[in-house]
Formats: C-alpha cells, structure tokens, sequence
C-alpha cells in the first residue's frame, strides 16, 4: 500500500523558516519523480517543486531562491526546506509522486500527472 505521509508544517512569522518531510512507503521511491505542491484557499494547487532520480530539481518562480527541494532515497523520504517565507506563502502543502522520470513528464507543475499523494501539512505565515 501506498502511503506519503507529510510532517513540518506550522505557524510562522514572515522572514521565518520552516523543513517540510514526506515520509514514502509501499513502492520503490527511488524510480519515482518527486515534487510538492500546495493549495492556499480560493486558489488553484500550485507545483511548488520538483526533484528528478537523478536528483536534478525545479521550482516554482515564486519561490526560487527561498526554497530547496532534496531527497534521502535511503529514507524515502522528500523534504522542502522553506526560507524567508512570506504571508502568501500561506497553504497546505503536498507531496506528490510520478512513476517516472522527469523525461515521461509532460509538465511537472500540472497536479493531474501524479499517481500518489500525500494528506497534506498546513503552513500559515503571519506578517
């Protein structure tokens, strides 16, 4: 059984930092692209990051600079370490799995793609 289970979430200031994990089990995580994505209220979801096998990474505009996308295939686990976060950075925040390389990926920023995700961990940045 397929499980991503997201842990890091909280409430912080702007300016403040948060470390986002994502716990993988039940499929061979290290074969898989991986990305997070988040959802604020009354928006669309939104790729945030993308982390290749070979472990080459993309972002989001919005967020480049700020945030870092990294994988530990020996935990299967994703993490996205979140800086200098911002008001409107405010959402929740899923971990998302593609059977796949980046290459069989049309647009890693699209949520349809994904096979497997996670339940979600809130983020919400005060200003």
């Amino acid at each position: 059984q397929v499980q991503l289970v997201e842990s890091g979430g909280g409430s912080v200031q702007s300016g403040g930092s948060l470390r986002l994990s994502c716990a993988a089990s039940g499929y061979d995580y290290s074969t898989y692209y991986m990305s997070w994505f988040r959802r604020a209220p009354g928006k669309e979801r939104e790729g945030v990051a993308g982390i290749d096998i070979d472990g080459s990474t993309e972002y989001a505009d919005s967020v480049k600079g700020r945030f870092t996308i990294a994988k530990d295939n020996a935990k299967s686990t994703l993490y996205l370490q979140m800086n200098i976060l911002k008001p409107e950075d405010t959402a929740m925040y899923y971990c998302a799995a593609f059977p796949g390389s980046r290459m069989l990926l049309l647009d890693w920023r699209n949520w349809r793609y994904y096979s497997y995700w996670g339940q979600g961990t809130q983020v919400t940045v005060s200003s």
